[in-house]
C-alpha cells in the first residue's frame, strides 16, 4: 500500500506519540524525525520537539539535520554559546550546508552583531538553492542596522523571485516610507502593478502612499482598484473609509466601514470610526451606540473609552464623562491619557484633590507636557499645598528650565510665603523671559500682585524694555 506524503507524516506522528505513551522504543528514519520535529516546532510544541530531537540523535547520532534542530533548541533556550560550539563542529564536517551559516547568523543577530550576521548570510547565499529565504534574512539584518537602502534592495530581490511574497513587498514600502520617499514608493508599486495589475495588496499600498502625501482623491482611486481586485479585502475598505473621513464625506465613510462589519467579525476600530462619523454628522445617539459597541468588543482599546469620555466633555456633561473615565481606569490604571482626562474632568467639577491626583498620576506615568505640570501646580495652590506646589514646579523646571509661566508661579508662592528674596529672584527671571505674562500673578496671587515691591519691579522692567 502506497501512502501519500501527508498520510506518511501523520502515521509517523501517531507512532511517535504512541511510543511516548507506552515507553516502547520504536525506530524512525532520520527524515521521519525531521518531519516530526518540524511539525512540533511549527505548532509551538517545543517540549515535544526537544524530546523528538533527543530520541532522533540517539538513533541517528551522525545526522547533521537533527543536530541543526538541536542548535535551534539551544538558540530558543538562549544557550547561544553551546549552539555556536555545535555549529563550529558541524562546519568542519559539512561546510557546504547553508543552514549552518544561517543559524550562526541567527546567533550573531541575537547578540546584536548584525554586520557579522550579514557576512555569514552572504556565505549562505552563495551555496543555497533557496535564495529567497536567505535574501529575506539579509533584508531583516539591514533593517536592524537601519540601513534602509540595502534592506530595500534585498526585499526587492525576494519579490523578483516570488511576486506573491507580500511580506517582502510590505517591507520594501516600509523602507520607502521611513525615508519619506513616497513618490519613489509609488513608482516602484506602479512597475510591480504593470506585471500584476490585479494585486489588491499593491493597490492598497499605493493608496496608503497617496494618503500620507495628503493626495486624498488619488488615494481613493487606488483603494477602489484594490476593492475591484478583491471585493472582500477588508483593509481597503477601512483605508477608503479613512480617506472619505478626511474629505468630510462621512455617510460614504460609514458605508465602507459597515461593509467590513459584514465581511468578517466586526472590529473595534471600524465601530470606533463609525461612531466618529456619526458624531461629526450630529447623530449623537448612533455615535454613542457605536462607541459603546467598540468598548464592549475590546475593553482594552483606549481610543474607544477616550471617544466616549470626550463626547461627554464636549457636551459639558462632566458627571457622565467621569463615569466612563472611571470605568476605563478600572480596566487600565497605567494609561496616561485616562489620568489626564480624569484630572481635567474633576477640575471642572471643582473636585480639586481628585483632579490633582489625576495630573500627578499622568506625570508619574511619563506625561511631561508643560500644561500637565501647570495644571497640577495650580491645583496644589488651590488646595493650599504650597510646599508640594514648589516641588512640582522645581520638577517641571528640569524639563522646562527657562519657562516664564513656571517662574511667575514660583515667584508668587515665595512672596505669598513671605520669602521676598526668593520671590524677587524668580520674578526677575520671569520678567526677563516674558514680561507680558505678569497677569499670571494677578490671577493666581492677587495679594502678591498688589505688593508695592512687585508692582515696582514690573514697572521698572517695562520702562527698561520699552
Amino acid at each position: 500500500m502506497h501512502l501519500s506524503h501527508n498520510e506518511d507524516k501523520n502515521f509517523s506522528l501517531t507512532r511517535f506519540e504512541s511510543m511516548l505513551k507506552t515507553n516502547n522504543v520504536l525506530f524512525f528514519d532520520s527524515e521521519e524525525f525531521e518531519e516530526i520535529i518540524n511539525y512540533y516546532m511549527e505548532n509551538g510544541k517545543i517540549a515535544l520537539a526537544k524530546k523528538a530531537t533527543k530520541l532522533g540523535l540517539e538513533q541517528h547520532p551522525s545526522s547533521t539535520n537533527l543536530k541543526l534542530f538541536q542548535v535551534e533548541m539551544y538558540i530558543f533556550e538562549n544557550k547561544l554559546e553551546v549552539a555556536e560550539e555545535l555549529l563550529n563542529e558541524l562546519e568542519v564536517i559539512e561546510s557546504s550546508n547553508e543552514e549552518i551559516y544561517i543559524q550562526k547568523a541567527n546567533i550573531f543577530s541575537r547578540k546584536d552583531d548584525h554586520k557579522k550576521a550579514i557576512e555569514l548570510l552572504e556565505i549562505a547565499l552563495e551555496i543555497t538553492e533557496d535564495e529567497a529565504d536567505v535574501l529575506n534574512l539579509l533584508g531583516m539584518e539591514y533593517l536592524f542596522l537601519e540601513d534602509y537602502d540595502n534592506a530595500r534592495y534585498y526585499f526587492m530581490k525576494c519579490v523578483e523571485i516570488d511576486p506573491e511574497d507580500y511580506s517582502s513587498l510590505y517591507n520594501i514600502i516600509y523602507c520607502f516610507e521611513y525615508l519619506e520617499m513616497y513618490d519613489e514608493a509609488i513608482d516602484y508599486l506602479n512597475i510591480y502593478l504593470n506585471s500584476n495589475p490585479y494585486c489588491e495588496v499593491a493597490w492598497h499600498q499605493v493608496g496608503k502612499q497617496y494618503f500620507l502625501m495628503k493626495k486624498f482623491d488619488k488615494a481613493l482611486a487606488a483603494f477602489d482598484f484594490a476593492i475591484i481586485s478583491d471585493d472582500t479585502f477588508v483593509g481597503a475598505y477601512l483605508e477608503k473609509g479613512k480617506v472619505l473621513e478626511k474629505l468630510k464625506r462621512y455617510n460614504e465613510a460609514i458605508e465602507n466601514y459597515t461593509i467590513t462589519l459584514n465581511l468578517e467579525d466586526p472590529t473595534s476600530f471600524a465601530m470606533l470610526r463609525i461612531g466618529k462619523c456619526h458624531e461629526k454628522l450630529g447623530n449623537d445617539e448612533l455615535a454613542l451606540d457605536f462607541y459603546q459597541k467598540c468598548v464592549e468588543d475590546d475593553a482594552l482599546l483606549d481610543k474607544g473609552w477616550i471617544a466616549i469620555t470626550d463626547f461627554y466633555i464636549k457636551k459639558r456633561n462632566f458627571q457622565k464623562a467621569l463615569y466612563f473615565i472611571d470605568k476605563a481606569i478600572n480596566i487600565d490604571s497605567e494609561n496616561v491619557h485616562y489620568w489626564k482626562r480624569y484630572g481635567k474632568i474633576n477640575n471642572q467639577l471643582n473636585l480639586f484633590e481628585e483632579a490633582e491626583i489625576g495630573f500627578r498620576r499622568a506625570i508619574e506615568l511619563g506625561n511631561y507636557e508643560l500644561q500637565t505640570w501647570l495644571s497640577r501646580t495650580d491645583l496644589l495652590l488651590q488646595i493650599g499645598e504650597f510646599d508640594a506646589a514648589v516641588n512640582s514646579i522645581l520638577q517641571a523646571m528640569e524639563f522646562y528650565p527657562d519657562n516664564a509661566e513656571l517662574e511667575y508661579r514660583l515667584a508668587g508662592i515665595y512672596y505669598f510665603l513671605s520669602e521676598p528674596l526668593k520671590g524677587k529672584f524668580h520674578l526677575e527671571n520671569a520678567l526677563k523671559l516674558e514680561s507680558d505674562f505678569s497677569m499670571i500673578l494677578e490671577i493666581l496671587f492677587p495679594s502678591v500682585f498688589d505688593l508695592p515691591e512687585v508692582k515696582n519691579l514690573i514697572e521698572q522692567h517695562r520702562k527698561t524694555s520699552s
